[in-house]
């Protein structure tokens, strides 16, 4: 049986225009810049520089522009298009078409990189000082290709032989393959081509000069490895039968290994990614001042070419099918552009009010610096102070950086929860988190705290807490229980 019935729906749905400026939102200046380059290449009615006729204020932002939309799938007859729309006249002088005006010098600084060597490279190049067969070369290079970025290799030998023998057609065996390893092994940085850590130790070990606390060092490592990663100090006084002296010396030189050889090259020719901070703040005559990099605000405008075609499509007297579709190619760039050029405005604007509205809810943090000094801060509370939805916020603090007198910062890194203390204020969790890690860094090394009398010592500086929270905040800070903090 057919019905028919009435339901009435409440449904919100975002353009693609908002979807778009959500995006631009979250994207850091880096991100952004590329964001801005492949939109130029895209879009011929964008262009980027100052237009020569342009006279405009600096600080000038106008939002009240609306442009039409304009829909990929959607076909509009040409004659239906309104062109005086889209033709400069005094009404819409060209500086409301254009981003803000910032310096093209405006942190427009690039850092020159040297061409580095890779890690598996100059493993290749040191195997070229050894005289080596043909046969035994392909291995040694085969080997040198399954050493991963840390400097290991984590596969099996017999692994390693039917794999060459299906994929290279090198038919060799294990017994050569081991041999042609422990030329690796010799190469530098010490310790590459180790199939776990414990040989990794031992190479370092090998290669060093020898001295009464390496052979001590090699001993422990080769023979007592797990009571060594366990801290069992007395069961290894008792197993090496030595004093506590000379195995704490022993440790010393174990401690000086390096875990990951290969990171270690990597990290020294690596080129390194450049922090570029979104925002700066300044402190001038005891007041905060808060700018946004100039790179976030570049200079755009609509193409007068584009829109020098549409005036000669409108004195045209006679219009062929060809120069309406043209016409409807390019009222679709320009209403592109001019909603891109926006966006970028509306952007900018976000960002500044966001960020301006943290600076001011941490006043006494920016001013001198102090970290205990930094206020409960969530979300909602800049959300309320600005306007905007905690979303909005969100995208601005997740992945931007601020360059401050106290070096450059996360913004995320500033929003923490409240707990009450002693007295029944609230307080950062962040000042709880900075407290802990100045007593663990302060405590005894060779009796460090355990959970329970860190709860006893934050209690006592009021600040009560549980013990799951302070082995929570242990792990956000990267700080291991006490048995693995415990030194001879």
């Amino acid at each position: 049986m057919l019905k028919q019935f009435l339901n009435l729906k409440l449904s919100q749905k975002l353009s693609p225009q908002q979807i778009q400026l959500m995006k631009l939102i979250q994207l850091p200046t880096q991100a952004f810049e590329q964001r801005l380059k492949e939109e130029l290449i895209e879009n011929p009615a964008l262009e980027s520089g100052k237009d020569e006729d342009e006279i405009y204020d600096k600080d000038e932002f106008d939002n009240n522009d609306d442009y039409d939309e304009f829909d990929d799938n959607e076909s509009i007859d040409a004659d239906e298009i309104n062109i005086d729309e889209y033709l400069s006249d005094d009404e819409t002088p060209d500086y409301k078409l254009q981003a803000n005006n910032y310096s093209d010098d405006d942190d427009d600084r690039e850092t020159p990189f040297v061409a580095q060597t890779s890690f598996h490279q100059d493993l290749i190049n040191q195997l070229n000082t050894f005289i080596l067969s043909d046969n035994d070369r392909e291995i040694a290079e085969f080997l040198v290709g399954s050493i991963d970025d840390d400097g290991y290799l984590r596969r099996s030998i017999q692994d390693i032989v039917d794999d060459m023998a299906f994929t290279q057609g090198i038919y060799t065996d294990e017994k050569a393959v081991e041999r042609i390893l422990n030329i690796i092994h010799d190469l530098e940085p010490a310790g590459v081509g180790a199939r776990d850590l414990q040989e990794c130790l031992l190479l370092q070990l090998k290669h060093k000069t020898p001295t009464e606390y390496v052979d001590l060092a090699i001993t422990v490592i080769e023979n007592h490895f797990e009571q060594f990663t366990k801290k069992h100090y007395e069961k290894l006084l008792t197993s090496c039968n030595v004093s506590q002296e000379q195995l704490k010396k022993a440790i010393e030189e174990i401690e000086k290994l390096n875990p990951k050889p290969g990171g270690s090259f990597d990290s020294s020719n690596r080129v390194v990614e450049q922090i570029v901070p979104d925002f700066t703040i300044r402190i001038v005559d005891g007041e905060l001042e808060l700018t946004l990099n100039g790179r976030n605000a570049p200079s755009l405008h609509v193409s007068k070419d584009y829109q020098e075609m549409l005036q000669t499509y409108k004195d045209s007297r006679d219009k062929s099918g060809s120069q309406k579709d043209a016409v409807q190619f390019i009222k679709q760039k320009l209403d592109s552009a001019k909603w891109f050029i926006d966006a970028i405005r509306q952007r900018q604007e976000t960002l500044y009010v966001t960020m301006n509205a943290i600076m001011y809810f941490q006043q006494e943090y920016f001013l001198d610096g102090e970290e205990t000094k930094l206020k409960p801060m969530i979300l909602k509370d800049i959300a309320d102070m600005v306007g905007l939805d905690i979303s909005t916020v969100s995208r601005v603090a997740n992945s931007k950086y601020v360059d401050t007198p106290y070096g450059t910062k996360l913004i995320k890194e500033f929003f923490s929860e409240a707990m009450k203390n002693d007295q029944g204020e609230d307080v950062s969790t962040l000042e709880i988190k900075k407290i802990l890690k100045t007593v663990v860094e302060d405590e005894d090394k060779s009796k460090p705290y355990s959970d329970e009398q860190l709860v006893d010592i934050l209690k006592e500086k009021g600040y009560p807490i549980a013990r799951r929270t302070i082995a929570k905040y242990r792990d956000l800070l990267d700080i291991p229980v006490a048995r693995m903090r415990k030194k001879i």
